[in-house]
């Protein structure tokens, strides 16, 4: 007991506790082998640093699953204390008997407490104690931190965050080559996001992996917390329920509950996907589409959810129509004797769910009062004066990405018909900048504000099948959206824009530029070979020169087969055929529900099944027919006020922090030093 006068009271108990853990059989106690909130103390002993950090009056749940130190004995009762004070809400115990992760050993309990928050700023110490069947007793300790809100100044009305969706310098670049051009080494114009007053850098890791995908990525910027890979807007547990993990509350929802502020998500993917549902969904599988968009209508009165556009279609058609993706096991239904979820109902506010695999979820939205757009036709046709809530739905899945949808649009205006988008059935959906305008016209209806997420969701999912020219025009539609944005922001004076992405793609590396013409380039094709498409085509250094990309009076390229063209290389690469010339047609989409079926099952299945005739095989770095995400830190720009906060190095979940200041204690002045 001496060294607990050496050192803090909360490693001093984390220390006790690891040597009861280590101690023999005849000292055995039960076990707490998860801890929630995380905390570094129960996991290592050492108190910093701090992992969980909330709001003051921010909720979050309390949790911990406690194993018996032997077969037979029971947990019999659990309580939770924050400074050594009880904390007197309802607790839960869930019996791992049935619906636990495999290796959970037998009467193991998930011990919950629901929706607690608190207002002292400062690290606070939190434990679970109690006792099992035989009377011996268990203790864990962890921490969290409550980050003070400093008052004063001008409150910020409304955030708005565009992302693009795996977006690093890298793609930023390559778009500002494309779209704006160079030189003699400068560029000739800046993209928007390149104009904004502020820059920093942001670290990207998850909860559980250096490496992040989309799901804590995005919900890091909205919660203030790391998530597991795959989980959104929750803490893990040691469940196999989707729906029933701990859970953190949202930005927009903290929003909505204090200053009535509305919620707006505009994505050109499937609305079910990860980045926009990480914005108003708690689940532990970004996957569970089902569930996920019910729980964007049966909980808008916690998000404030005021707009929802994008592709998804498939989730809100019932399952008997065909390309409908609902169904029972992506569901959820929270049962009213069972304390584990109804609590989640009484303390959050939570719908109960349903499994309702036949729901029409657009009548339901249309029944509430939301106004409905299939495609840009009827989205062009409503009138927003009478509009103040808004569903767009535009495909069955994701959308088309820009360069599929600029070559439909040109493709009409000759008479003819479009080639990719009609493949998928989807000849009219709007832009991402076209769905932008509309939704700030609807949000800006709310005096008390709103928060607005936008995502470029396709620069991810193209740097995945590493197509390149489909990343690059995706990132220059993004770009055109960012520039509208800026107008409004400018206009408005009391808006905070801030252009980020969740986490780098594929390692993109802009490696210099093609030294042949394009029709060169199809010759030295047919040839094939490194010999002949790398070696004579390459350009590095100074032989890259300038790649100068014609651009047409919609804002795109008129061809990005170009003479002496950007050349992109990837550092995450899977194996792919390269001949550096633009596919024709994108990869099949598995999410698409006529994937499978002509004329989408034409189109290549992975990259090693396109540009074959090249002969020239990259080799991957990594397994699988896709890129994967990297760990590179990510670049953020800001504009409007409190945008000086963000400057530095931050970690994704500080953005949070530093919005929250803006809109709900107000802007501060920064500190130069």
């Amino acid at each position: 007991m001496k060294m607990c006068f050496k050192t803090s009271s909360l490693i001093c108990q984390a220390t006790l506790i690891s040597l009861a853990a280590l101690s023999n059989s005849s000292f055995a106690s039960p076990s707490v082998s998860r801890l929630t909130p995380p905390s570094e103390i129960f996991n290592s002993g050492r108190s910093n640093p701090v992992i969980a950090k909330f709001l003051p009056d921010q909720k979050f749940d309390l949790q911990a699953t406690i194993r018996p130190d032997e077969e037979g004995k029971t947990i019999t009762r659990a309580q939770f204390t924050v400074d050594g004070v009880l904390v007197k809400q309802e607790v839960s115990l869930k019996s791992c008997n049935v619906g636990c992760l495999q290796g959970i050993p037998k009467n193991t309990v998930i011990a919950t407490v629901r929706a607690v928050s608190f207002m002292k700023p400062g690290i606070h110490s939190f434990a679970v104690q109690g006792s099992q069947s035989d009377g011996n007793k268990f203790n864990a300790v962890g921490n969290f931190e409550i980050v003070p809100l400093i008052l004063g100044g001008q409150k910020v009305k409304n955030i708005i965050v565009l992302l693009g969706d795996g977006m690093g310098a890298a793609q930023r670049t390559a778009a500002r080559i494309v779209a704006q051009g160079y030189a003699q080494g400068k560029s000739i114009s800046p993209l928007a996001m390149d104009t904004f007053p502020v820059t920093g850098m942001v670290k990207t890791s998850s909860l559980n992996s250096l490496v992040t995908d989309s799901s804590p990525g995005m919900s890091s910027y909205v919660t203030g917390n790391k998530s597991n890979n795959n989980e959104e807007g929750v803490f893990p547990d040691d469940t196999t329920d989707f729906f029933d993990n701990p859970r953190v509350e949202y930005l927009s929802e903290y929003l909505h509950r204090t200053q009535g502020k509305s919620l707006g998500l505009v994505t050109t993917s499937d609305v079910f996907d990860a980045t926009p549902a990480a914005n108003a969904v708690h689940t532990s599988n970004r996957g569970a589409g089902t569930g996920i968009v019910d729980q964007y209508f049966d909980d808008r009165k916690l998000s404030g959810l005021t707009v929802l556009m994008g592709g998804g279609r498939k989730w809100f058609i019932p399952a008997q129509t065909p390309g409908s993706g609902r169904g029972d096991k992506t569901d959820y239904e929270f049962s009213p004797s069972e304390l584990h979820t109804s609590l989640i109902v009484k303390q959050w506010g939570a719908s109960t769910g349903q499994l309702d695999k036949d729901r029409d979820l657009i009548a339901d939205f249309q029944k509430s009062g939301f106004q409905y757009a299939s495609d840009k036709t009827s989205l062009d046709a409503l009138d927003l004066t009478r509009t103040d809530r808004l569903l767009g739905l535009f495909a069955l899945s994701n959308m088309n990405v820009a360069l599929d949808k600029i070559d439909g649009r040109r493709n009409i205006a000759k008479g003819i018909r479009g080639r990719v988008v009609d493949d998928f059935g989807f000849p009219d959906q709007p832009m991402l900048d076209e769905m932008t305008k509309t939704a700030l016209t609807v949000l800006e209806k709310n005096k008390k504000g709103f928060f607005l997420m936008v995502e470029g969701a396709s620069i991810d999912k193209q740097a995945h099948n590493m197509d390149t020219e489909r990343w690059i025009l995706d990132t220059i539609e993004f770009d055109k959206t960012v520039q509208l944005v800026q107008s409004y922001a400018r206009k408005d004076k009391n808006t905070l824009v801030i252009v980020t992405a969740d986490h780098e793609c594929s390692g993109v590396a802009l490696i210099g530029g093609s030294m042949v013409s394009d029709a060169k380039l199809q010759e030295l094709a047919k040839e094939g070979g490194a010999a002949n498409l790398r070696d004579k085509v390459v350009g590095i250094y100074e032989k890259a020169g300038f790649p100068k990309y014609v651009i047409d009076n919609d804002g795109y390229p008129q061809t990005t087969d170009i003479d002496f063209r950007l050349l992109v290389g990837y550092g995450g690469n899977a194996d792919r055929n390269e001949d550096w010339r633009t596919n024709p047609l994108p990869l099949q989409d598995s999410q698409q529900p006529f994937n499978k079926i002509q004329p989408l099952a034409s189109h290549p299945g992975d990259p090693m099944a396109r540009d074959v005739d090249g002969k020239l095989i990259i080799t991957g770095q990594v397994p699988g027919a896709s890129a994967v995400h990297t760990a590179t830190d990510i670049p953020l720009s800001a504009m409007g006020p409190g945008a000086w906060s963000f400057t530095g190095v931050l970690d994704n979940t500080d953005v949070f922090f530093l919005m929250t200041q803006a809109t709900v204690g107000g802007v501060i002045k920064p500190r130069i030093f």
